[in-house]
């Protein structure tokens, strides 16, 4: 509750962030000085043996990065790289090798969703830096990582910064915690190198290289086998009920009401954990969700429930270069520097 009361504060400037506007400012004295101890050397900050890519975001709660990160593994595999991936783990218990086979209760939701549609090692560690050599050790072919969040763990030294952002709701009211809910100014998005939307355009510097992120609907797939798969037309008619745990759970209904579904809105907090009491009550309805809520309903065995697979589509903006072809050429120009 607490929390919701917070997200729904931070889309405003009333007289709540009025009084968490001095908080605001010892957030970001904090921060910024805890950004210049790193680049002063006062704490230690580590390179690893190989290119790091991190992808992270400005404010707190979910922006898009998880199709991002499977989109670039996947890319990077394409043109010759051998990529791995590293996560914080959100919610989970463990650290170590997630698999595509692993409980999301013990490594968190998003990297067991990764695992299984990146086909790329996966490591949790609450330190970037322990997870990303315990993974090279393991897998040495490995010559790029890619971080999944991030983007404030200055303990881990990187040389390519993507920053994701989403519009309104990510950015809010525009305040640092607590009065907003950014974790970085806004302008931190001049100093990284890449900037992705995924929400309205545009927010990036002129000078950033800026692309627009679209998720493109796939196919239904069945939440108990993850093989079975129905259609639109299927689903169309049935009585309906959409579960989404994400970040923003209205863009998930969103998608749907745009494929002509209508459905009975649920949605939980991001990264809910969910049980067989959340579906009690839904016998003789079709339940739709995300690809996310169902890796952590798999083994609930739900009789008709499916989960729409999505794929991340990146449009340059204000320019012709394909995200891929500027990474790369990004990793040539700093291995040889």
């Amino acid at each position: 509750m607490l929390r919701r009361w917070f997200e729904r504060q931070w889309q405003t400037t009333g007289w709540a962030q009025s009084l968490l506007f001095p908080l605001s400012w010892l957030f970001a004295l904090l921060a910024a000085v805890r950004r210049w101890s790193y680049k002063a050397g006062l704490l230690s900050s580590q390179a690893l043996p190989v290119s790091v890519i991190v992808v992270g975001n400005l404010s707190v709660g979910g922006v898009g990065k998880t199709p991002l990160v499977i989109y670039l593994a996947q890319q990077l595999k394409a043109v010759g790289y051998t990529p791995g991936i590293l996560s914080r783990g959100y919610g989970g218990k463990y650290t170590g090798e997630v698999m595509p086979d692993s409980r999301p209760e013990l490594f968190g939701d998003e990297p067991v969703l990764i695992a299984r549609r990146s086909g790329c090692p996966v490591w949790v560690d609450a330190s970037r830096v322990a997870g990303g050599s315990a993974l090279i050790k393991v897998y040495p072919e490995v010559n790029v990582l890619i971080c999944d969040d991030g983007l404030q763990h200055y303990a881990l030294q990187r040389d390519i910064e993507i920053a994701v952002v989403q519009r309104p709701l990510g950015l809010g009211n525009g305040r640092l915690l607590p009065a907003g809910p950014l974790r970085e100014p806004i302008g931190r998005l001049q100093q990284v190198d890449i900037v992705v939307e995924s929400g309205q355009l545009p927010v990036a510097p002129s000078h950033t290289v800026s692309y627009q992120l679209n998720l493109r609907p796939d196919t239904w797939t069945s939440v108990t086998d993850f093989k079975s798969e129905t259609s639109t037309e299927v689903l169309r008619g049935q009585p309906l009920v959409a579960m989404a745990g994400i970040g923003h759970p209205q863009r998930f209904f969103d998608v749907l009401e745009g494929m002509g579904l209508q459905v009975e809105q649920r949605p939980q907090a991001d990264h809910y954990a969910y049980t067989q009491a959340d579906f009690a009550s839904l016998h003789g309805k079709t339940i739709l969700m995300t690809e996310k809520d169902a890796v952590k309903c798999q083994h609930l065995r739900l009789d008709n429930a499916w989960f729409l697979r999505v794929s991340a589509e990146l449009q340059s903006v204000g320019h012709d270069t394909p995200l891929i072809a500027h990474v790369t050429g990004l990793l040539q120009q700093r291995k040889g520097s």
